[in-house]
């Protein structure tokens, strides 16, 4: 069979393709004989076009088996119509020069970061300055996985940052809040939005106490003025109310104005950090019915946050985790046949199958009792099947069975 035809009109112009050092470009263009191409090489090093290094004329064949090698290095065609070749020679450049600018504010933060006074601790590959020991400071979790994506999370918590974090109950949003504060000493706040709370029990409110009135704080001012850091669970289930309060001091350093006590000021401590955790928010709205009673929230409000979803652990850091909660006794082997059986329940939820989440707590509290019966149905018992339905219990019941077959 012949090789089609090469048609002019598809085939010159400006090939073009992203590299660490600029924009690499070949031109194809008619050459003086018939049935023959110019061939133009360059590399565009950000501040022009660059100097032609490659000139040449081929054949129709050979074309064909350079735009072949071509597309397989990932060159992209910008043909002569198109409306501006300055402007694709900048969109390939993007990322080169997104790459060299991101590096030198990172240098940039670092510097910061260094000049800043005070002990610091390493997180990830962030450098968290540390507070002051209190009762509130978390328990550290020697066992806890920072994952490789919960890194810009935490450079926000260093800049201040308002941080939301969405996903699946049990996902683990409020304990990575909690261990970034355990390894940094700063005391934590949890405030839960379970439809009881109430804008007093958040704001303040006043009281008679030996018949005298006086103000208490609620739980938004007092970390503010203490330097704690708050978080706020379930947001999506507060009342507007809360919301409202809440909206005066999502800047970095917004104030809140205690109305009720006579338009009171209460300026943010420096170490104040403001979070917020919810289930059924933005990319997780698609789920909001396995959520009842949870409200939405308008762009505007989400607006004001940095809004991360934490989704399950992979099975294979799950089975880290275990190996690492349990050693020495928890083998790799047992470890990455309980994370697969997490991982199918959680499936089965996200596919309504079940009505409740598996949560890497409750795997760890199963593998822990499992270890101390050496029974995997008697261990899940006390540890999950007494936690759920019994529709739900019966589904978990054949997905262990399914990897553990039972003790003969």
């Amino acid at each position: 069979m012949n090789a089609p035809e090469l048609t002019e009109d598809e085939n010159l112009g400006l090939y073009q393709r992203a590299t660490e050092t600029g924009a690499e470009w070949w031109r194809v263009s008619v050459a003086d004989r018939p049935e023959n191409y110019r061939l133009e090489h360059g590399v565009d090093d950000g501040n022009g076009a660059g100097s032609v290094d490659i000139d040449l004329v081929v054949d129709a064949e050979n074309l064909r088996a350079k735009l072949k090698k071509w597309r397989r290095e990932g060159f992209a065609i910008d043909t002569p119509d198109a409306p501006d070749q300055a402007g694709m020679a900048e969109r390939v450049a993007f990322m080169p020069e997104l790459q060299r600018v991101g590096a030198l504010a990172s240098a940039a933060r670092r510097h910061r970061q260094v000049e800043r006074a005070g002990e610091t601790v390493r997180i990830g590959h962030v450098d968290v300055p540390c507070g002051v020991d209190n009762p509130l400071v978390p328990r550290v979790n020697p066992a806890y996985l920072f994952s490789e994506r919960f890194n810009d999370i935490v450079e926000d918590i260093v800049e201040n940052r308002r941080v939301m974090l969405i996903g699946h109950t049990g996902a683990g949003k409020t304990s990575l809040i909690e261990q970034v504060a355990a390894r940094s000493q700063h005391g934590v706040v949890r405030s839960n939005m379970n439809g009881q709370t109430t804008v007093g029990d958040f704001v303040g409110f006043w009281t008679v106490k030996g018949g005298e009135t006086i103000w208490v704080d609620g739980v938004l001012p007092t970390a503010m003025r203490e330097g704690l850091w708050l978080i706020v669970d379930e947001i999506d289930f507060a009342e507007p109310s809360i919301l409202a309060a809440l909206t005066a001091v999502l800047e970095p350093h917004g104030r809140l104005v205690l109305k009720e006590k006579g338009n009171e000021i209460v300026a943010p401590h420096p170490a104040f950090r403001l979070f917020a955790t919810a289930n059924a928010v933005g990319a997780m709205s698609q789920f909001r019915h396995l959520y009842q009673g949870a409200n939405l929230m308008n762009e505007a409000f989400l607006d004001r946050w940095r809004v991360y979803m934490l989704d399950y652990l992979t099975p294979a850091e799950e089975a880290d985790v275990l190996v690492r909660t349990l050693a020495p006794h928890m083998t790799r082997a047992l470890a990455t046949t309980l994370a697969a059986i997490a991982a199918d329940c959680r499936a089965a939820f996200a596919r309504e199958d079940l009505s409740s989440a598996f949560s890497t707590r409750r795997l760890l509290d199963w593998a822990e009792l499992m270890l101390r019966t050496s029974d995997p149905e008697r261990a899940a018992g006390p540890a999950i099947y007494a936690k759920v339905s019994p529709e739900d219990a019966a589904l978990i019941r054949g997905i262990v069975r399914h990897h553990i077959a039972p003790a003969a």
